[in-house]
């Protein structure tokens, strides 16, 4: 019944759309400035900030040294300096600061401060991935997926992507999910990727809701459940998912009144987990 519809969404369009999904996560983590990188609150520093931390740091202590970092980067209590970040952040990095691993890898991989170098990015996002770094691990999943810093390997991938994952991690989540939906790294498993793309849409991931729209439209993983894929794609739909706003027209046009009302009352009771739940 409803099933066909999924056909114009062709199985050549959707690895496009996994692919270009794959890379806007890399430059945006990588090389676009995405604000989480290199300090969780920037704004909590001042020059105050700065007079406090600067003997501490250069007594050898690797917390205000990952601090003064941050504040360098983003120009926080002091001058923008990324030369001056990278100095303070390898400094904390090479006492094990895991904080500081990860920005002085996410340093490397933009070119800021340095050279740009995914070999050094890695290295620095693996010491901190070690040390069970949530979004290192991750990022190592990506440049794994990429090729970018190491040889190409799925398999090295998707193992990263689990550990993160594992930590509530929702883009891991998701793209753990497409890995197991298309075999990818991983053995192929529809309901193994329903899990993961179940946990990252329950934290606002849209593309992951749009996916798990799809396999209850499909029943692949799960029973077919067109309430749940309404439900799913008005979700994804609502954060301005084209292709989930399209499907859901297409749905409703084969559900009953009862159905859409149904859904309806899933969708006024769901709410976004926190991310990281």
């Amino acid at each position: 019944m409803f099933i066909k519809l999924t056909d114009q969404l062709t199985k050549r369009k959707i690895r496009l759309l996994m692919n270009a999904f794959r890379n806007l996560f890399l430059l945006l983590l990588l090389f676009a400035g995405h604000s989480t990188i290199l300090g969780d609150n920037p704004t909590d520093y001042t020059e105050r900030s700065y007079i406090d931390l600067l003997p501490l740091a250069e007594e050898g202590d690797p917390l205000a040294q990952a601090a003064l970092g941050v504040m360098y980067y983003h120009g926080q209590g002091i001058g923008q300096d990324f030369k001056e970040a990278v100095k303070w952040l390898q400094l904390a990095a090479k006492q094990g600061n895991v904080e500081a691993q990860y920005n002085l890898g996410a340093a490397y991989g933009r070119g800021q401060g340095v050279q740009q170098d995914f070999k050094k990015a890695r290295k620095w996002f693996q010491l901190a991935a070690k040390q069970k770094h949530s979004q290192a691990q991750f990022i190592l999943g990506l440049m794994y997926a990429k090729g970018d810093g190491v040889k190409q390997n799925d398999k090295e991938a998707s193992k990263w992507y689990q550990l993160a994952a594992n930590q509530g991690f929702a883009e891991a989540q998701f793209l753990l999910g497409l890995n197991y939906h298309d075999g990818q790294g991983v053995k192929q498993n529809f309901k193994e990727a329903a899990d993961w793309f179940r946990l990252a849409a329950e934290q606002g991931i849209a593309s992951s809701q749009f996916r798990l729209g799809l396999m209850y439209a499909k029943g692949a993983g799960m029973p077919q459940d067109s309430v749940k894929a309404h439900k799913w794609f008005s979700i994804a739909g609502s954060q301005g998912h084209q292709d989930a706003n399209q499907l859901k027209s297409q749905l409703e046009r084969q559900m009953t009144p009862s159905q859409i009302e149904k859904s309806q009352q899933l969708i006024n009771q769901w709410k976004p987990l926190k991310k990281g739940s």
